[in-house]
């Protein structure tokens, strides 16, 4: 990403989405790694209400709320972004973490 030109730099919209284009491939990077962790993570909770912590929610979003407005960016924005990312997250735990206790359950029946 270094030869992305800083906003102030940048002299027409075609400038703008190059660097846009570059950014987002960045952080389709970033959300395919830290996917990997929400994997692993519904891999060792052993029951589906394991998915969903109030508190640690809760928790993190005032953090990286906190830490978008330092940044410089709206923190409705990043609490929104965040909110839609740990909704899938819990979604997707409870689905992996249920399928795998009834093939676990399926199997142990037929074993």
């Amino acid at each position: 990403m270094s030869d992305v030109k800083p906003p102030e730099e940048c002299v027409s919209k075609a400038d703008i989405r190059t660097a846009i284009d570059a950014i987002d491939e960045e952080l389709l990077k970033i959300f395919a790694r830290r996917q990997g962790y929400v994997r692993r993570m519904a891999q060792l909770k052993q029951h589906p209400d394991e998915a969903f912590d109030h508190e640690r929610i809760e928790t993190m979003v005032a953090l990286i709320r906190a830490r978008a407005e330092e940044l410089g960016l709206e923190g409705d924005q990043a609490e929104h972004v965040w909110r839609t990312l740990i909704d899938w997250n819990v979604t997707y735990e409870k689905r992996a973490i249920s399928l795998r206790l009834e093939t676990r359950n399926r199997a142990g029946r037929h074993g």
